[in-house]
């Protein structure tokens, strides 16, 4: 496995990769890889020929008042992580050879970032669609893998893939969670003992969402309610959101029919958790 610290490295060994035929696989990531990311590895692994992981905590997607400073590093550890997996490349760059300069170019996906975590992140997806736009342009990825528990940035890269005519396919593999449901998350290694018990109430909330879903209930508010019943057993807890929206255009429902996403944001302590499920309610 190679460890490239340079946008010019990295491209030279995927122009190596592709000069043999090889198919490109990206997993682009924050670092404090746990097994959901190694999932996303994984798949990769198993559909292409060549794999490269990106680690890089990304400053232009953390607002003033986020957790920036404190993000997990873990390279070294990361790093043993993605040779056992199977990666060919990690590519993690400092912050002066991703934005060498000031940025004043960005992408920014309209209608798409303003539900949802967009309520509360100002300028998130900015960064987020930014970035990853500059690592596929560094990469030249064929397939790029991103996990469903971040479900509006999927819906998001991929929008932005299709308008601009990307030459890579997104896929989005399924939420890993741990036994109580709790999504992995890098962030979950803030919780105290007590705020991790809680924290398994999201997962509840959204099960009993479904099990409403299933039983034939098609009013969102119901839904919302119910949820916002469970969520509420959590301590110290600040529900960010609980919204009900159609799974491709992530707009409000009104009723709940086809294909929606079941999303919530709470905040326990300090910590943000996000979470969603996708349920096909049918006509």
């Amino acid at each position: 496995m190679e460890l490239a610290k340079t946008i010019k490295y990295v491209r030279e060994l995927v122009k190596a990769a592709r000069s043999d035929g090889k198919k490109i696989g990206f997993v682009p990531t924050m670092g404090a890889l746990h097994i959901g990311h190694v999932s996303l590895i994984d798949r990769a692994v198993n559909e292409c020929d060549f794999v490269v992981v990106s680690i890089y905590v990304n400053p232009t997607q953390f607002g003033l008042s986020e957790d920036f400073e404190k993000y997990p590093r873990t390279l070294d550890a990361d790093l043993k992580i993605c040779e056992k997996a199977g990666t060919d490349v990690v590519f993690a760059p400092a912050d002066n050879e991703m934005y060498e300069y000031e940025n004043i170019t960005w992408d920014d996906t309209e209608k798409l970032t303003e539900p949802l975590c967009g309520q509360s992140r100002p300028g998130h997806f900015k960064g987020v669609t930014t970035i990853c736009a500059k690592l596929f342009n560094i990469v030249t990825p064929d397939i790029a893998y991103f996990g469903q528990k971040d479900a509006q940035q999927s819906v998001v890269i991929k929008k932005m893939v299709d308008d601009l005519d990307m030459p890579l396919q997104i896929t989005t593999c399924p939420t890993l969670r741990e036994p109580d449901g709790l999504a992995l998350s890098s962030r979950n290694k803030y919780l105290d003992s007590q705020q991790r018990k809680d924290a398994a109430l999201i997962y509840e909330s959204l099960q009993i969402a479904a099990e409403a879903i299933a039983h034939g209930t098609k009013e969102p508010q119901t839904i919302i309610d119910q949820m916002r019943t469970t969520l509420s057993r959590i301590k110290n807890a600040d529900i960010e959101y609980v919204s009900v929206v159609n799974a491709d255009n992530l707009r409000y429902l009104d009723k709940i029919a086809g294909k929606a996403l079941i999303a919530l944001a709470v905040k326990i302590g300090d910590t943000r958790l996000i979470d969603n499920i996708l349920v096909d309610a049918g006509e």
